[in-house]
């Protein structure tokens, strides 16, 4: 199931949008202005984007412009303008697609179809793999970076290559051993131990309240994992 975020000011566009595309089995975000977009995009996996240009605060430009400098994701611009300068002027800032309003929900729902199948087979979500993100944690393997809702996060080696595994395998439970294993590259001597202390501090340092985590949880019996889709 693909993620598709909706971004237009009028509600009731906004609203028939998410129909059309939740009775294709598409999961939908919708957001009223640019602001809105820009956090869903940092804080949930999304696949594509439709993108009115003309909103209040924020306009769809200006929002595709900051988007652009961290993402990827493919933008279909959403407008009522139907000159071919505005066109031109979206594509120019990285827009993939441009339907005018009043458009016809099959022409919106293949055009979004077009663009997932070709941002998935250039690799879209894997084409930086040394990016990964699960809800508002990012972590950059190139920069050995990790940040929380857009914060910088520091961690120890140990701490950040745990959380690096976890997040490349996310959902997967691993045991103790399991992880202390791959993490350690080592024969796993009182992983449970050394592996505990670990998880408490990256709670302490990525959960809100480390006692109910929302990412790093424990499959009690059985060991650690990240959440996904969290």
């Amino acid at each position: 199931m693909y993620n598709v975020l909706v971004c237009d000011d009028e509600a009731d566009i906004a609203a028939a949008l998410k129909i059309y595309l939740e009775a294709e089995g598409y999961r939908v975000f919708l957001a009223a202005n640019g602001r809105e977009a820009l956090a869903c995009v940092r804080h949930e996996p999304v696949q594509l984007i439709l993108l009115d240009i003309m909103m209040p605060g924020i306009d769809g430009l200006t929002t595709l412009a900051q988007l652009r400098e961290f993402s990827n994701v493919p933008v279909i611009f959403l407008t009522a303008k139907s000159e071919d300068t505005d066109k031109i002027l979206g594509l120019n800032v990285g827009a993939d697609d441009y339907i005018t309003k009043p458009f016809n929900p099959v022409e919106v729902l293949a055009r979004v179809r077009s663009q997932l199948r070709r941002y998935l087979q250039l690799g879209g979500g894997i084409e930086n793999p040394a990016l990964l993100q699960i809800g508002g944690i990012v972590l950059d393997d190139n920069a050995k970076t990790v940040t929380l809702d857009g914060e910088p996060v520091s961690l120890t080696p140990k701490e950040y290559d745990i959380l690096r595994f976890l997040m490349q395998n996310p959902g997967k439970v691993f045991s103790p051993s399991e992880l202390y294993r791959k993490v350690w590259n080592d024969i796993p001597l009182n992983a449970d131990n050394a592996l505990a202390v670990h998880i408490r501090h990256l709670r302490e340092k990525l959960e809100i309240t480390p006692s109910e985590p929302r990412y790093l949880k424990v499959v009690w019996g059985k060991g650690y994992k990240m959440e996904a889709g969290t």
